[in-house]
């Protein structure tokens, strides 16, 4: 029934509202089996490896584990190195040293190609380690994922700030920009959809980096919204780019770049002002606000789907029973399989690793500005139970005495 030795567990990448539920579950399911001597974490991911920067995680209590599955964000911290081959060398090196015979590694697809590595070697040096990739991205975009821990609670925070801009928008009028992250997938932004309730809700338009976004096709998208409703309301992705594959937000200014040479969508406001200058400028509407949700989507405490969380920690559990009971190696995914259910399965790294999904082209509307009902369907259960819903008055209006009309 699997090897002796240690366990080790590190988070990488985004932070997410139920990450730390993957960790609960791996450290209180990895401590049930005899043939674990320790449970240590990792800080700073891969980083936190190399420096044998550990923490003795079988010495932490039930209770404050429950405690910090319950709390967003990393608790173990995280890192956006992407290490090569060498570097990878580098941390078997310290696995092997410190007898860790499991490795779990929680996060999106360069953590897959990160596990795979490590696994091949571990294999070359005929070291016995087990190598198990759990799921981790806001962004859901992780290939044979039906979804992945994380996209929900963010998902439902976008829901609940659009439900509050509808309120907030129909109070005082005017266009309103909201742009949420999504570099190269547009799941979360098309999360707004389920924000609509009335037949004048928002958002009208959403905006997805699986379509071209010309500026021409969107100023004539927000005037005919403008001109029914007396409002429009926008969701768009960061990741927006236009027919030549340029992201929109560089037609501003320059704009800053990360350690792996990707343009730094998160973090300014440059494409909100982009678009609102150009609504200001061409159509003349006076009043155009924009927000920039950056980072406030990850770790939005208080605002967490309840399925998110107890996919997170079964995810959690279910990569320590597949290395110790199976005694193999990969990268656990999440498969729905019914209305609604889950189940979770091991693939192989390769499928998964510096891979990229993106919205299924049936959820995206023919004219690329807005999501199709097959969409609505496949992300409400991910939102939770309990989610809001506005209200407006209904009151019927009092009829005018002295302004109806007549001479």
């Amino acid at each position: 029934m699997g090897i002796n030795g240690k366990v080790l567990i590190a988070q990488s990448g985004g932070p997410t509202a139920v990450i730390n539920q993957t960790l609960a579950g791996i450290v209180l399911e990895a401590k049930k089996y005899t043939q674990v001597s320790r449970v240590y974490g990792a800080l700073r991911g891969v980083e936190g490896i190399v420096n044998e920067d550990f923490l003795d995680l079988t010495q932490e209590t039930s209770h404050n584990l429950e405690q910090v599955a319950l709390t967003p964000s990393s608790a173990l911290l995280s890192t956006r190195i992407k290490p090569d081959s060498k570097y990878c060398h580098e941390i078997f090196k310290v696995l092997e040293a410190h007898d860790i015979r499991y490795f779990f590694y929680i996060g999106g697809n360069d953590s897959a190609d990160t596990a795979r590595i490590v696994n091949e070697e571990a294999m070359l040096a005929n070291y016995d380690l087990r190598v198990i990739h759990v799921p981790k991205t806001i962004d859901n975009d992780l290939m044979l994922n039906d979804h992945t821990p994380g996209f929900g609670s963010a998902a439902r925070f976008v829901t609940q700030a659009f439900m509050g801009i509808n309120l907030d928008v129909r109070a005082l009028n005017g266009v309103y920009i909201g742009v949420v992250m999504g570099r190269h997938a547009g799941f979360l932004t098309a999360s707004s959809a389920i924000a609509r309730k009335y037949e004048a809700d928002g958002p009208h338009l959403i905006y997805l980096p699986e379509r071209v976004f010309s500026m021409e096709q969107f100023l004539q998208d927000v005037k005919e919204v403008y001109d029914r409703y007396g409002i429009c309301i926008i969701a768009v992705s960061e990741g927006i780019k236009d027919a030549s594959g340029v992201p929109m937000v560089t037609k501003l200014k320059e704009i800053e770049k990360d350690a792996h040479g990707n343009v730094q969508l998160s973090g300014n406001s440059s494409l909100g002002d982009l678009l609102a200058d150009q609504l200001k400028g061409k159509l003349n509407i006076p009043r155009v606000r924009s927000d920039t949700f950056g980072y406030l989507q990850r770790s939005f405490f208080g605002c967490v789907s309840d399925i998110d969380q107890h996919e997170a920690r079964e995810v959690g559990e279910r990569a320590v029973q597949l290395a110790m009971w199976n005694d193999v190696d990969g990268s656990v995914t999440i498969r729905r399989t019914g209305n609604y259910s889950v189940d979770y399965i091991l693939d192989k790294f390769e499928d998964i690793a510096a891979q990229t999904r993106v919205m299924p082209g049936e959820f995206i509307n023919q004219a690329g500005n807005n999501v199709t009902d097959a969409f609505k369907f496949y992300v409400r259960p991910l939102l939770g139970s309990g989610l809001p819903q506005p209200s407006w008055v209904r009151a019927p209006q009092v009829p005018k005495l002295l302004n109806n009309g007549s001479k």
